[in-house]
């Protein structure tokens, strides 16, 4: 393959597969139910101080 031809491959299928992507991220986030996975995760860093502080 050429340089030319490579970065035409880019172009075109490289955005395709990059979108892709990004629609299957916002169905993943956007389920039923992954309001409160994300709640939970959001919450790790803050549940990890408390507990330090408890230890204390």
């Amino acid at each position: 393959m050429t340089y030319d031809s490579l970065r035409h491959f880019a172009d075109s299928w490289g955005l395709v597969y990059l979108f892709a992507i990004f629609i299957g991220v916002a169905v993943f986030l956007l389920r039923p139910g992954a309001r409160q996975r994300a709640r939970d995760a959001a919450m790790i860093p803050l549940r990890d101080h408390a507990e330090e502080g408890r230890d204390k």
